[in-house]
Parts: structure tokens; C-alpha cells; sequence
């Protein structure tokens, strides 16, 4: 409880430029890791981003615990960040499991007659 009492008083002194700073920053790198990834390699990443997508579900479903419950606008806004992230990792896993079924040999269904 310490640390998230000193993470806390981090961002409270943060202004508006540092927060700034600190997203165009962090846009800057994801778009240089991001376009030096081999293309062999986007599939395992993207099923990667999915799994971190599942961390970012449990801490909205957190946040909505410690939410005063009178703050309707709040819990509004952590049960749509749920939903969409929800709906962010299902639709992730179903594209990449389209992509790999790509790369899987069809068999074909071959009836044997045996004769009796």
C-alpha cells in the first residue's frame, strides 16, 4: 500500500506538459518497436498484446471496486472500459486463431468402403 500511496503522489504532481511529454513519448516508441517487428514475427506479438490486454481488464474491474458507488459517471466509464476490452482481447484471439488456421493442412474427408 505504500508504493500505490507513492504512485499516487507521483501523478498528482505531474502538470499537463509532463503528461504530454510522457504520451507523445510513449507513442514515439510503440511506433519504432512496432515497425521494426519482421512480419513473421506479428502474429506471436499481436497474441502477446492480447494477453496484456487481459491485465488491462482486471485493473478497470479493480478500479471500479475502490469507485464511490454515488459516482455514477465512474462506474459508467470503468464498466465501458471493461466491456471494450473485453471485447478488445475476444476479437484479438479470434483473429489470430484465423490466422494460424491459414497455415494448417486441410484433410479431406475420404469415405472407406469395406466389403462385407
Amino acid at each position: 500500500m505504500i508504493l500505490l500511496a507513492e504512485i499516487q503522489g507521483f501523478l498528482t504532481s505531474l502538470d499537463i506538459w509532463d503528461v504530454c511529454f510522457i504520451l507523445m513519448l510513449a507513442i514515439f516508441l510503440g511506433i519504432e518497436v512496432i515497425s521494426n517487428v519482421p512480419a513473421i514475427l506479428h502474429t506471436p506479438l499481436m497474441s502477446g498484446a492480447n494477453a496484456i490486454h487481459g491485465v488491462v481488464i482486471v485493473g478497470s474491474i479493480i478500479v471500479m471496486g475502490h469507485t464511490d458507488p454515488d459516482n455514477y459517471f465512474a462506474l459508467i466509464l470503468g464498466f465501458l472500459a471493461v466491456v471494450l476490452g473485453t471485447l478488445n482481447v475476444v476479437g484479438g484471439f479470434v483473429v489470430t486463431n484465423r490466422m494460424l488456421q491459414m497455415f494448417k493442412k486441410k484433410v479431406t474427408n475420404q469415405t472407406h468402403t469395406t466389403g462385407l
